[in-house]
């Protein structure tokens, strides 16, 4: 199996905290389209295995005209595509933009929804508000919508233990079925991290911030969700199929500016930049960086990748000491021989990773 994956990069406006690839320059989602599927149609049988998943991604998938989903979506040569993803920001939804997305064949909407309070949404720049949030959800339901995932944000800046368990319960009571959860990260070079360097806002602090993910873990599994990865939970049978992709190192390609490719032991992406991309898929000549992973990096990545999921690691794969971090509580052997962390690990797992990478 394989996945596919389209990256749209358009914004109407750029939250502060993202740092993806991204472009407010709507007015060129015409000709990137056009790009896509001639890049699609030139890679997507570059893997021997068909593609069972497809997943488009942003950037705002949303801010595309439903006729550009549906030219997408035809020029995939994938008759065994069983799970078909779209990220949708709320703020771009009316009832019949979502009968159309089912119409044309998405399966299942992640929607960018962060947060149910309205102040908290202003403060990290999303452009819609909790009842359309809410409205989005419900709207998407009555068009068919049966595997619905929605992301939600913790530690933002003055953000209360209460408002979270308001926003976890708010999301249980709509009736999704898939939870991706964040704690928000200062990436360099986005807006909040310049408003955190200046003074203009407080980080969480981190016992609050661990209090938080801890509270989420235990009422997701109150609730019956899984928690199969580090920051997702689903109901059974709801896990990402095209996200686990990346986890368990099966073939993915990526189409579009900026996105990554992974194939037998070759990781190749396209430029993060709008105009190269375009005068290359254009021109016929598109500069596509890549890297051939040495059995160093294929470890590295298995560790890295492995401990973040449900499922661990094996045991016997791991090929530094771990003992200390059993005896200390922060990592444990399952009944079938892998090596997971535990709620404690999960607070330290990059250090925990890094510490067992070679």
């Amino acid at each position: 199996m394989a996945g596919l994956y389209i990256h749209i990069p358009f914004c109407k406006k750029r939250c502060l905290y993202c740092d993806f690839f991204s472009t407010t320059l709507l007015e060129r989602r015409a000709e990137y389209v056009e790009a896509l599927i001639r890049e699609i149609q030139a890679r997507q049988h570059e893997t021997d295995e068909p593609i069972r998943t497809i997943y488009l991604g942003g950037g705002t998938p949303s801010t595309l005209d439903i006729r550009d989903i549906q030219r997408l979506l035809a020029a995939i040569d994938a008759p065994e595509a069983e799970e078909i993803t779209m990220e949708l920001n709320p703020g771009d939804a009316t009832p019949e933009y979502l009968q159309a997305l089912k119409k044309a064949g998405i399966n299942r909407l992640s929607m960018g929804v962060q947060s149910f309070q309205d102040e908290l949404l202003h403060l990290i720049g999303r452009r819609h508000n909790a009842a359309q949030a809410i409205d989005t959800v419900h709207w998407a339901q009555e068009a068919g919508f049966d595997n619905l995932s929605i992301d939600l944000m913790y530690a933002l800046p003055t953000q209360t233990m209460a408002q979270w368990q308001a926003d976890i319960e708010i999301a249980l009571r709509l009736g999704i079925q898939h939870i991706s959860c964040y704690g928000l990260m200062y990436e360099e070079g986005t807006a909040m991290t310049r408003m955190r360097d200046q003074g203009e806002l407080m980080p969480i602090d981190e016992d609050t911030e661990n209090a938080m993910y801890d509270y989420l873990c235990a009422r997701l599994k109150d609730a019956g969700f899984a928690h199969y990865e580090v920051s997702n939970f689903a109901l059974p049978g709801f896990a990402s199929k095209h996200n686990s992709r990346y986890w368990d190192g099966t073939p993915y390609i990526g189409v579009g500016a900026g996105a990554h490719s992974y194939i037998g032991n070759i990781r190749s992406w396209n430029p993060d930049d709008l105009d190269a991309y375009l005068r290359g898929i254009q021109d016929g000549n598109l500069v596509r960086e890549s890297e051939t992973l040495t059995d160093q990096d294929v470890y590295n990545e298995r560790i890295m990748l492995g401990l973040r999921t449900c499922q661990g690691v094996p045991r016997k794969a791991i090929q530094t000491d771990f003992s200390a971090y059993i005896t200390k509580g922060l990592l444990r052997e399952t009944n079938e021989g892998n090596i997971v962390a535990t709620q404690s690990g999960i607070h330290i797992l990059n250090r925990i990773i890094e510490d067992l990478m070679i």
